[in-house]
């Protein structure tokens, strides 16, 4: 990954940021020698965005099959989320 300086987007701008996804999907901004940001153009965002919910559709279909997940009527989970609610811990 790419790192930009946080002075050099200062003096340079958004062209620097530009300049460097043109060769890389993301780029860091280092502030004061730590790496605090990453940029990314919205295509790459909107990716990663998508891999994120696909990997929450697998989770949730293995939770699934797994017997891990409550059928129930939305009346019945807010009782359910009341009683635990109320229940001592």
């Amino acid at each position: 990954m790419r790192v930009i300086t946080a002075n050099d987007l200062k003096t340079k701008g958004i062209k620097v940021v530009e300049e460097a996804l043109l060769n890389h999907p993301d780029v860091e901004i280092s502030v004061r020698g730590s790496n605090r940001y990453v940029v990314m153009t919205t295509e790459h965002y909107r990716y990663l965005r998508e891999c994120e919910l696909d990997v929450a559709l697998a989770q949730s279909r293995a939770d699934i099959e797994a017997g891990r997940a409550v059928n129930e009527s939305v009346a019945d989970h807010l009782a359910r989320l009341d009683a635990h609610n109320q229940s001592p811990r």
